[in-house]
């Protein structure tokens, strides 16, 4: 089973997607829904999907969960909740309790935002991350380059939980710098409750001129630092349409996988995301 392990949706006329802002980012401004993604993906052979949140607001969460209920290509969604609350075990519960609810399998919050980076070690955070890992969920992070240490540090933290790397970190391709970034990636992939996203590169390159030997270096690093059974495709779209549309999103990922053998291959490109969020 092919697997999208990460990609979003929003409708501006029911929220604003406040970062969304300057004209780099101006073709975003517009809605994008599962509608919009299920023919793209059904071309591209993608079976199931995982639909990660985008804003650090409580009412986003049980709308992505009742879309999981209501279409099948979503398998999983990746939700928010104040991980500084006391009352966070509570709030999982609550939403586990919603319809769709069934389809919680992990929770993020926009770390990359929060201007102390070692936020992740707060006392309140790292009670949050141990009621996620109580609750069987699975932690997305979503941090730049120089969080790494500190995700390291909370990974080792909370050894029950399991911490999804998306975006490789965010590693500066559009510089061709593999420093700091790679030997962070493989402390953090040194622990074995950490598994990585290959998403998300082709908006940290060039957008107008990126190209497969571009970012062969970033994937060489991570399939090397996690090894394919902890490693999966994420499209991130629609982000991802900033440089490229969503085929060849799924075409330049297959590429830099296509030296691994066909099993290898096949967890990179769905068995790991299946394992890791109960598709």
């Amino acid at each position: 089973m092919r697997v999208d392990a990460h990609h979003h949706v929003w409708d501006l006329s029911v929220r604003d997607q406040d970062w969304i802002t300057g004209p780099a980012l101006a073709p975003l401004r517009r809605d994008f829904g599962v509608a919009d993604l299920e023919p793209l993906a059904r071309a591209a052979g993608v079976e199931r999907t995982v639909l990660v949140q985008t804003v650090t607001v409580p009412e986003e969460t049980p709308e992505l969960l009742a879309l999981a209920a209501e279409h099948e290509l979503i398998g999983a969604v990746v939700g928010w909740t104040d991980l500084t609350s006391p009352g966070v075990t509570d709030e999982l519960d609550r939403l586990r309790a919603l319809p769709g609810g069934r389809y919680l399998r992990g929770v993020r919050h926009q770390v990359q935002g929060e201007p102390d980076p070692r936020w992740l070690l707060r006392d309140d955070v790292l009670e949050g991350l141990a009621a996620v890992a109580a609750a069987g969920l699975v932690y997305d992070l979503v941090v730049l380059d120089h969080q790494l240490p500190a995700c390291r540090e909370a990974a080792a933290a909370v050894p029950g939980l399991t911490f999804v790397l998306d975006h490789l970190g965010k590693p500066p391709v559009a510089s061709g710098r593999l420093e700091p970034w790679a030997s962070s990636v493989r402390d953090l992939a040194a622990l074995p409750n950490t598994v990585c996203k290959l998403s998300g590169l082709v908006t940290e390159a060039d957008r107008d001129t990126w190209s497969a030997a571009e970012l062969r270096p970033y994937a060489d690093t991570v399939l090397d630092a996690f090894g394919p059974d902890r490693l999966m495709f994420g499209s991130d779209w629609p982000v991802c349409t900033l440089a490229a549309p969503y085929g060849r999103v799924v075409d330049v990922t297959t590429e830099l996988v296509a030296e691994l053998d066909a099993h290898e291959r096949a967890r990179v490109l769905g068995g790991t995301a299946a394992r890791v969020y109960r598709l």
